[in-house]
């Protein structure tokens, strides 16, 4: 953000720098015009990458909670496993006579 923001204040100044550079002809409002155009811009393409960015974060966030909730079936499922008792678990025990 704070690139954005030293991005925007760079651009202002150079539109300015622009501005004050062409007083006194017509072209003074079509350079305003024109670093304007290209600050908006600047803004836009960087509004649309941070939110790009934050999809992808999303993304990968979803991800990492689809595995991680796969892993904690398969440790309950081998936990379910190791507590299951045999079925001939009392009968090999007993004496048959």
């Amino acid at each position: 953000m704070k690139k954005i923001i030293a991005l925007s204040s760079v651009l202002a100044l150079g539109a300015l720098g622009m501005a004050c550079g062409d007083a006194g002809t017509g072209t003074a409002n079509n350079s305003m015009a024109n670093a304007n155009k290209m600050a908006a811009n600047m803004m836009n393409q960087a509004n649309a990458m941070m939110s790009n960015a934050q999809q992808q974060m999303g993304n990968a966030m979803n991800q990492a909670s689809n595995a991680m909730s796969t892993a904690s079936n398969a440790v309950s499922s081998a936990s379910n496993a190791m507590n299951a008792k045999p079925a001939m678990n009392g009968a090999s025990n007993t004496n048959m006579k």
